[in-house]
């Protein structure tokens, strides 16, 4: 082995400017990042009292529900703590004249900019596992607090949806409600009726359960009707169903896509091609899943450039109200391609990748007109 190999080898891994970015940096990350999220959760707590007194739903259950939301919402913020944190890490820095030292050592903008991309890397490996488990998990978990304090006729277990309605008790695989309209749909249904004596008189499994303003419909219907002695089974493409089902309280307890991870996104966009139904909200949400690690390191990234210019000189105001200004403008961004990107039919995969894209030319361009 030459000895340029060796040396190489014998290279430390993170050299002592990189760690005193990335503590610089990732202190400041963390700061923000517990301060958004605590300002988000706190929100959603206050919004929640209006509901306390709805069935069992006290302040403790409202309080447990935000509880087990907060690794979902730290999965969510993670990508603007970044950048807040980012700006306030080179920030502190540059104030100290530790930003000025390292640029007259001879490290370029892009070499300290890779320091604290690296730091910020890393705790988004952690983030993207958090979201994959106790993200799901908890939001799961606060479903099922909400619905069974505010009904004691619907419930989630499991994964499946229980609801009682007089004598009938309906049982459904999954849920899903669109735009946010109240309007619900479930899959896999079964509904179980009783007589007065607590016999099974009738099962009635559907593919399908929808709700509109003329009220429940059954599709694809196998009923069984159980006599003393016989039963008897009759096929129907569709049929009324005369419910008082709540589909706004069942909207309550339905878990958004946005919210699962990978393999629940995998599996519902798997059932939803096999029935030859409107997969889209979940392929939007898994590929926003995919592209999130892109995201952040995209918007740190882009906001780092300005800690080498006039916020040399600015305090932490000027910092804070910039990382705000850029984190409002990258979501709202983001929102709009992804809109316009479902109205005309893109493909949600290259409606997640334009925004980081977008925002990586005007960071690459503003590099190379300050070299």
């Amino acid at each position: 082995m030459s000895g340029a190999a060796l040396a190489w080898l014998r290279r430390p891994l993170l050299k002592r400017v990189d760690r005193l970015v990335a503590r610089s940096v990732l202190g400041m990350v963390a700061l923000a990042w517990a301060v958004i999220v605590s300002l988000d959760a706190f929100r959603i707590f206050i919004g929640e009292m209006g509901d306390v007194g709805q069935g069992h739903y006290t302040l403790g259950r409202a309080a447990l529900y935000v509880l087990l939301t907060v690794p979902r919402r730290c999965y969510e913020m993670f990508g603007y703590a970044a950048l807040i944190g980012g700006l306030l890490g080179l920030g502190a820095l540059a104030n100290t004249g530790e930003l000025t030292a390292l640029r007259a050592a001879g490290l370029s903008r892009l070499r300290i900019c890779a320091s604290v991309l690296f730091g910020i890397g890393l705790l988004t490996l952690g983030v993207v596992v958090l979201g994959e488990t106790l993200g799901p998990y908890g939001e799961r978990k606060a479903q099922q607090v909400q619905l069974a304090a505010r009904s004691n006729d619907v419930a989630l277990a499991k994964g499946v949806l229980w609801a009682r309605d007089g004598e009938s008790v309906i049982g459904a695989r999954s849920a899903r409600e669109h735009g946010g309209s109240g309007r619900v749909e479930l899959d896999g249904v079964r509904v179980f009726e009783f007589d007065a004596d607590g016999r099974l008189s009738a099962l009635s499994v559907a593919a399908h359960a929808s709700h509109d303003h003329d009220g429940w419909t059954l599709s694809q219907v196998r009923r069984t009707r159980f006599g003393e002695h016989s039963a008897s089974s009759t096929t129907l493409p569709s049929e009324a169903w005369h419910s008082r089902l709540d589909p706004a309280l069942l909207a309550s307890g339905i878990v958004r896509p946005r919210y699962m991870g990978l393999r629940e996104l995998d599996r519902n966009i798997d059932a939803l091609s096999r029935n030859q139904q409107d997969a889209s909200a979940f392929r939007a949400a898994w590929w926003a899943r995919v592209f999130y690690p892109l995201g952040v390191l995209v918007l740190a990234f882009c906001a780092l450039p300005f800690a080498f210019g006039a916020l040399r000189s600015g305090g932490l105001s000027k910092r804070l109200f910039l990382g705000i200004i850029m984190a409002l403008g990258f979501y709202l961004l983001q929102r709009a391609v992804i809109n316009i990107a479902s109205v005309y039919g893109v493909h949600p995969a290259l409606a997640n990748l334009l925004p980081p894209l977008i925002l990586f030319a005007l960071a690459v361009g503003y590099f190379r007109r300050r070299a």
